[in-house]
C-alpha cells in the first residue's frame, strides 16, 4: 500500500469517481483542508451534506452527492489546479472566473478557505486549490 502524497487530488477523484457510477455518498479519510473543501461545496449547492464520522483512531468525512430529479450529476467535473509539486498563487485580480461564473474556484487564503468570489470581494488572493463545475 502507498501513501497518497496529494490528498485533495485524492478526494477530488474518489468524489469524481462516485459521481460516474451514481452512488449516493463517498468516504474519505477527514481532514480540516478536505473538511472546509466539502462545507464549500454544500454551501455553493454542489453536494447535499456532508459529516465527520469517528471510525476507530482515524476520522472519516462522508459527503452525501447531490443529484437532479432525473439522476443529472449537479458536479459536472472537478480539476486539481495547485498541486504538491506545483503550487498556484495568485493575486486576487488573477482569481480566475469559472466557466464564466457557472462553476467555482476554491481558494486557501489568509483569512481562511473560500470560493473565488468571495476572494475576490474580501480582497485578498491566495493558493488556488481547485475548480468546481
Amino acid at each position: 500500500m502507498s501513501a497518497v502524497t496529494d490528498t485533495i487530488g485524492d478526494m477530488l477523484t474518489r468524489i469524481r469517481n462516485a459521481i460516474r457510477v451514481d452512488q449516493e455518498n463517498v468516504d474519505i479519510t477527514a481532514s480540516k483542508i478536505k473538511t472546509e473543501i466539502a462545507r464549500i461545496l454544500k454551501d455553493e449547492g454542489y453536494i447535499k451534506k456532508y459529516s465527520v464520522l469517528a471510525r476507530g483512531p482515524k476520522k472519516i468525512l462522508r459527503i452525501e452527492l447531490k443529484y437532479g430529479p432525473n439522476q443529472e450529476h449537479v458536479i459536472t467535473n472537478l480539476k486539481r489546479v495547485s498541486k504538491p509539486g506545483r503550487r498556484i498563487y495568485l493575486p486576487k485580480s488573477e482569481i480566475p472566473r469559472v466557466l464564466s461564473g457557472y462553476g467555482i474556484s476554491i481558494i486557501s487564503t489568509s483569512r481562511g478557505m473560500m470560493t473565488g468570489k468571495a476572494a475576490r470581494t474580501v480582497g485578498v488572493g491566495g493558493e488556488v486549490l481547485c475548480e468546481v463545475w
